[in-house]
């Protein structure tokens, strides 16, 4: 156990309690602790003492607020080591890419401590002898549900953009990731003043309570099914609403494009931490022109991968978040075997403790087939052959989601065709993880709606007055 465990478990040890979440390592079944729920009546308090600190924190100067968060990001850099190890005992991902990881949810806080003093109205062209404006204002009291995939990035990102507009914070870490989240808070709230955040430790049941109080925006990102969930309580108590939810991407591989280079790209976008991500590329269709050396490729990249803890610096891919999640992602595989894909590689449980599971290669997929149309979060790349790059549009556009989308090809009218046409929040030409920073756009359908990301995030936590300043007559 290392110091940091240590630390956490004295400290949960300590709180009272009437129920735990004991939470284990995915790769081995080693517990990593014991963390407290927090009872209903703390979910109602740390709204309230949310909504008496929001003024005050309103009233801060934006330079001020800055300073602070900039503070946070400084603290949390110190810790960086123990929020990298704590992410990978809690979900696997290999300890360097937790670290990175980390990395950027600091780097992410900087960025949002430099654009919140900068964050703007507007005048407008009114009347000679008045002064009419459009002005930001904080919403109030924020509260941040966030994933357990990429606990700190994702948390730093929505906590730091609510911060610097002024906003009061109420937190809900992942039950998945527990120890991270309640590490993060912590450091979070030693910086800040009494109220301004605070966080909850819990499962569903915490997060459900936290939706139905007179908060006055919800930030969530996870799940679409959670996510529709929200958005009912949010009707209920109308509270602005921001939402990333899940996504089934499509990768589209043109014929005109080296089946090496593009096998690399797949893979990269398949399997990175084993499936995880919102963005994962879930789904592909290549063109039957090279879909037989593709998938060759594409097979021999999969079988590269070392699967093992995610400490052990030989990893190259970690185990699953907990063995709920491999149990799917394999019901899933077996369906599509079943209904006729070719299992390439990957598709068996491995032995051992852990909740591991292999990158896995499904050829001839079929629409009709969950693999295409669920999301799967898990390391599997099924892949469509299909006859022109219009089918593959076409094939692509279609389902319940609308998060993301990846096209390789050398033709710049497939390239304009494919942006354009997509029913997608963010497209990717020739780069499956590729972008610049402050990238911001509105997922579509069930992969939610709002500006998660970018300068655009503080529009998210801001509400607009219009002012319209006359003379009294004289």
């Amino acid at each position: 156990m290392r110091d940091i465990e240590r630390v956490l478990t004295e400290e949960w040890a300590a709180t009272p309690a009437d129920e735990w979440i004991t939470k284990l390592d995915p790769a081995d079944g080693s517990p990593v602790g014991q963390i407290p729920v927090v009872p209903p009546r703390r979910v109602v308090e740390a709204v309230q003492a949310a909504r008496a600190a929001a003024p005050g924190w309103a009233r801060t100067s934006p330079a001020q607020r800055a300073a602070m968060v900039h503070e946070a990001a400084r603290a949390i850099e110190e810790c960086a080591d123990d929020l990298a190890w704590l992410t990978t005992r809690e979900m696997g991902r290999p300890v360097g890419q937790a670290a990175e990881s980390v990395a950027a949810g600091i780097g992410t806080l900087r960025q949002y401590a430099e654009l919140g003093p900068l964050h703007r109205g507007r005048s407008l062209a009114g009347e000679w002898g008045a002064t009419d404006l459009m002005t930001y204002q904080p919403r109030g009291v924020a509260a941040v549900i966030t994933p357990w995939n990429d606990p700190v990035a994702v948390s730093c990102g929505l906590i730091g953009a609510a911060l610097v507009t002024g906003n009061s914070v109420v937190y809900k870490p992942s039950e998945r990731t527990p120890a991270t989240g309640w590490l993060l808070g912590r450091i979070l709230d030693g910086v800040l003043p009494p109220g301004v955040l605070t966080t909850l430790s819990g499962g569903p049941t915490v997060g459900a309570l936290l939706t139905e109080q007179p908060v006055d925006v919800i930030a969530h990102v996870g799940s679409s099914a959670t996510g529709r969930r929200i958005a009912q309580a949010a009707a209920v108590t109308g509270a602005a609403l921001l939402r990333e939810n899940g996504g089934k991407d499509p990768l589209i591989v043109d014929a005109d494009v080296d089946p090496a280079w593009a096998a690399e790209q797949a893979a990269t976008g398949a399997f990175a931490n084993a499936g995880q991500l919102c963005v994962a590329v879930e789904r592909i269709y290549v063109h039957e022109r090279i879909a037989g050396d593709f998938l060759d490729e594409l097979t021999k990249r999969a079988e590269q991968f070392r699967m093992g803890p995610g400490w052990d610096p030989e990893t190259t891919l970690g185990p699953l978040v907990d063995l709920a999640l491999r149990e799917l992602v394999h019901d899933q595989v077996r369906e599509a075997v079943a209904a006729g894909a070719e299992l390439r590689c990957g598709g068996e449980l491995p032995g051992g403790p852990g909740a591991f599971y292999p990158p896995t290669v499904l050829a001839n997929c079929a629409e009709a087939m969950a693999v295409l149309r669920e999301e799967t979060f898990g390391p599997v790349a099924p892949v469509v052959t299909v006859g022109s790059f219009e089918e593959a549009l076409r094939l692509a556009d279609g389902g319940d989601y609308g998060l993301a989308a990846s096209v390789l090809t050398g033709s710049v009218a497939h390239a304009q065709q494919a942006w354009r046409e997509l029913d997608v929040g963010t497209v990717k030409v020739n780069d499956v993880f590729g972008g610049a920073p402050g990238g911001a756009a509105h997922p579509r359908r069930a992969s939610g709606s709002g500006f998660g990301y970018g300068p655009e995030l503080l529009d998210e936590f801001t509400t607009v007055k219009v002012v319209h300043l006359a003379p009294a007559p004289a």
